[in-house]
């Protein structure tokens, strides 16, 4: 059973940046993709980023393309979200998730292990 302990959210300035941990336990992280997904008030949980099981291959939602980056140390068997450029409409609910399969994916319905979500708020 994969385990998903998400930290390192927190209240941001616009145009500031704010790095998410992801630290993964009970299972093989060094072979599962792996994505960010986030959720803000009154709104559908939505896709952010995904990464590979080496990291080779990365996707993410045109709305942070060009300012955040999602990373992994399988050494450490952490995810990371690099939010750069942090804008009011990134606040949400911050989670981070795992699929159980190698190949990354966009689709929520693919992810069946979650981490807890780590609040991440931008101040305009």
């Amino acid at each position: 059973q994969v385990q998903l302990v998400g930290s390192g959210g927190g209240l941001v300035q616009a145009g500031g940046s704010l790095r998410l941990s992801c630290a993964a336990s009970g299972g093989t992280f060094s072979t599962y993709a792996m994505g960010w997904f986030r959720q803000a008030p009154g709104k559908e949980r939505e896709f952010v980023a995904t990464i590979s099981w080496n990291g080779g291959t990365t996707y993410y939602a045109d709305s942070v393309k060009g300012r955040f980056t999602i990373s992994r140390d399988n050494a450490k068997n952490t995810l990371y979200l690099q939010m750069n450029n942090v804008k009011p409409e990134d606040t949400a609910v911050y989670y981070c998730a795992s699929n159980g399969l190698g190949y990354p994916s966009v689709h929520r319905s693919e992810y069946h292990y979650w981490g807890q979500g780590t609040q991440v708020t931008v101040s305009s």
